[in-house]
């Protein structure tokens, strides 16, 4: 029987929720047993969070100064010594966990399976390739640890129950490199919904034409509740900050709802949103790829429709 490793990603006190989709996948493997390890300074708070996870038998926590900050370098070390005695250890596809996993994979010897999709069996899982235009099927040697990093999007969050999973401190001899140290963190504050785990969200794209009428794709989103994304040419043409792509080299979302206004669909955005619920795509442009995809769609001009949908949402 497979024992899972799952490394809970955290930040300032608030656990991210792709810790619960990893949970999931390692659930889908039929595991004896899941772990989740909590690295920090004072990691108590973010593990009581962990533990009532379903599906986890136990929390580790490592508390250590140099885990205060996540850091890829640090952390790696701390992760390959608590991993002995687990045949998989999982982490989230995320920014962080992108910069992580492979280097646990190398300390372990080990090549790594990234953005697993789908658990065919303890070894076999599917993952995208050609910017999600096909999944192939990938088998891990079956004498090796499997580190994997799960595509959060395609993973349904694992419940929170009532009660709760116990909580173990470990001490670990890692000895953690000293060139690495962290300097600060910028990151965009915003009161609306997160992009990455919103059930809604509002996309502008090119066709939106300016960062002055950006304003209408934030008050729709607003109104509604909803997070806000943007296309890559959105970004490129400096009407929103980077942070807020969606697509390939952006941010990966599976939303229930996700509404593209002025977005051609061109396949790198696609790719960031194949695994949404429900896709309403408003173009002016009929022959737009974004159409072939999109469960609704609308032929118009976003600044005639977007007015019409706040009247009706009253």
């Amino acid at each position: 029987m497979s024992k899972i490793l799952v490394i809970a990603e955290h930040l300032d006190g608030t656990l991210n929720g792709a810790t619960a989709r990893v949970v999931s996948a390692a659930s889908a493997v039929g595991a004896e047993a899941i772990d989740v390890l909590v690295l920090g300074d004072a990691p108590d708070a973010v593990a009581a969070k962990a533990a009532k996870i379903e599906g986890v038998s136990r929390v580790l926590t490592v508390a250590r100064a140099e885990n205060a900050h996540m850091l890829a370098a640090t952390a790696a070390p701390q992760i390959a010594k608590a991993s002995e005695g687990y045949s998989h250890v999982f982490g989230p596809s995320t920014t962080t966990g992108k910069d992580l996993m492979p280097r646990v994979a190398a300390l372990l010897g080990v090549a790594q399976v990234s953005d697993v999709m789908t658990v065919e069996s303890s070894h076999v899982f599917t993952r995208p390739i050609y910017a999600g235009n096909a999944i192939v099927t990938v088998e891990a040697p079956a004498d090796q640890t499997v580190v994997a990093t799960i595509r959060s999007a395609s993973w349904k969050a694992a419940a929170s129950g009532d009660s709760a999973a116990p909580v173990e401190a470990l001490e670990l001899d890692a000895e953690l490199p000293t060139h690495t140290r962290f300097v600060e963190l910028k990151q965009d504050k915003s009161d609306r919904p997160d992009l990455q785990s919103a059930p809604r969200v509002i996309s502008g794209g090119r066709g939106v034409g300016s960062k002055e009428n950006f304003d209408v794709i934030y008050k729709l989103a607003d109104k509604m509740n909803a997070a806000v994304g943007a296309s890559r040419a959105a970004v490129d043409a400096g009407y929103v900050p980077n942070d807020m792509q969606v697509g390939q080299t952006g941010k990966i979302i599976a939303p229930e709802l996700y509404m593209a206004f002025g977005i051609s669909g061109a396949i790198q955005h696609l790719t960031g949103i194949k695994d949404a619920g429900t896709i309403v795509a408003i173009n002016k442009d009929a022959d737009a790829p974004i159409f072939e995809i999109a469960d609704i769609g609308l032929v118009g001009d976003l600044f005639k429709i977007i007015p019409e949908i706040e009247a009706a949402l009253g």
